[in-house]
């Protein structure tokens, strides 16, 4: 795992949710560690016992299939929370997609934190649940749509929509390759429902057109 620490930083606070329950306050809370791009934050099989809060930059979390490919189950940018377990061992990897800080708050042992979990685990159970409906929808547009509108709404509704993640990342979070992702997004365009500003940045010129293709 490649990261390191530094105890005195601020940064601006772009919370997407809550900030975790008071409860995992100054006392359990750790400094800012800090991952480069591709860096592991946590890997499947590692003992669980702490979570996770983004400061700055993305992480995708992801399992290996059996066949090697990559399922990515969601990505979390800044001011989101992840690493909760239902037991005492990550199911999933946990990855920096590009330079990222987070916060580790680690929970003391035999200390009873269910009600201060509960907030948690829906809020992972309601995402996944959206993640599924969107892996059901039959055909790529809707997919890729419903990506941008979330992606869109957790940066704060702007038009302007970084993308932290490569079209290959967007492929596998929703099923489909990057050769479909990538022509997606031209028809998008073409359309006049979107603008590619960069690779990385888009702008969403009819946000009701593409609103109406995610549902």
């Amino acid at each position: 795992m490649h990261a390191y620490t530094a105890s005195r930083i601020s940064l601006p606070s772009r919370s997407a949710q809550p900030n975790l329950p008071e409860a995992f306050g100054p006392a359990l809370l750790q400094p800012l560690s800090f991952y480069p791009a591709g860096a592991e934050i946590y890997a499947q099989g590692e003992k669980a016992g702490a979570f996770y809060q983004m400061e700055f930059g993305a992480v995708r979390v992801y399992r290996l299939l059996a066949d090697g490919r990559r399922q990515i189950s969601a990505f979390h940018l800044a001011g989101e929370t992840f690493g909760f377990e239902a037991d005492t061992a990550h199911h999933f990897f946990a990855e920096a997609i590009n330079s990222t800080g987070v916060r580790v708050f680690r929970l003391t042992a035999g200390a009873d934190m269910s009600h201060q979990l509960l907030p948690l685990a829906l809020k992972g159970l309601t995402r996944a649940q959206e993640h599924l409906l969107v892996l059901g929808r039959q055909s790529a547009i809707e997919r890729v749509a419903a990506f941008l509108v979330d992606l869109a709404e957790r940066q704060g509704g702007l038009r302007q929509v970084e993308l932290p993640m490569s079209r290959m990342d967007i492929g596998d979070y929703l099923g489909l390759t990057i050769e479909t992702v990538s022509r997606i997004f031209t028809r998008l365009k073409d359309k006049g429902v979107i603008r590619l500003l960069s690779l990385r940045s888009i702008e969403i010129v009819r946000h009701d057109a593409l609103h109406a293709m995610s549902e």
